[in-house]
């Protein structure tokens, strides 16, 4: 938490002032928590599954998921209310910036032909989320104790007013986003 909090508070906010004109340090949007959340559509016909995501995610992220539970009967996917459907976790302060300093320089640099984050993964309202397709790239998932490869999604909430700013914030910590000319020429 050191490094990326101080780094915030001695670089960052001075950088954003001046780049986005606020006349306050307060005004600098900040980052509020770190959800990871892993959807696992077999759960609740092969309890192993949830028990092995459940065990991924806790070493991963250091903190102990909360089972998600399906809210509605869904008769098509053969899921009654209530039914273990996934897990997830929420990271705040010192566990969250810890979290974000391996992910920006242990797991995002072991994604196989990486070419930057896609930026249409803002929402409009300064929150971030990125879909992950292998465990794996995490170094604290044993690789030899895999039993089923699958992904999960990882939000970043922050008090940004636009995507623009929160787009600023994020890649001051460091997350490699597409260039806008590759963006254009990739699509």
């Amino acid at each position: 938490m050191g490094d990326y909090l101080k780094m915030y508070r001695d670089e960052m906010i001075p950088a954003m002032m001046k780049r986005f004109d606020y006349k306050n340090p307060m005004q600098v949007p900040r980052l509020l928590k770190i959800v990871i959340n892993k959807g696992i559509g077999e759960a609740h016909s092969n309890s192993k599954m949830l028990e092995e995501a459940i065990a991924e995610l806790a070493a991963i992220t250091g903190q102990t998921p909360v089972v998600a539970r399906a809210r509605k009967s869904i008769a098509g996917f053969k899921i009654r209310e209530g039914f273990p459907v996934g897990c997830r976790v929420t990271l705040r302060r010192r566990r969250m910036y810890e979290f974000l300093d391996r992910l920006v320089n242990v797991a995002i640099p072991r994604i196989r032909d990486f070419r930057g984050l896609p930026r249409k993964g803002f929402d409009g309202r300064g929150n971030f989320t990125l879909g992950i397709t292998e465990q794996i790239i995490f170094p604290e998932v044993p690789y030899d104790k895999i039993a089923h490869i699958s992904g999960m999604s990882i939000t970043f909430v922050t008090d940004a007013e636009t995507d623009e700013e929160a787009m600023a914030l994020l890649e001051a910590f460091g997350m490699p986003f597409v260039r806008m000319r590759e963006a254009v020429t990739a699509s």
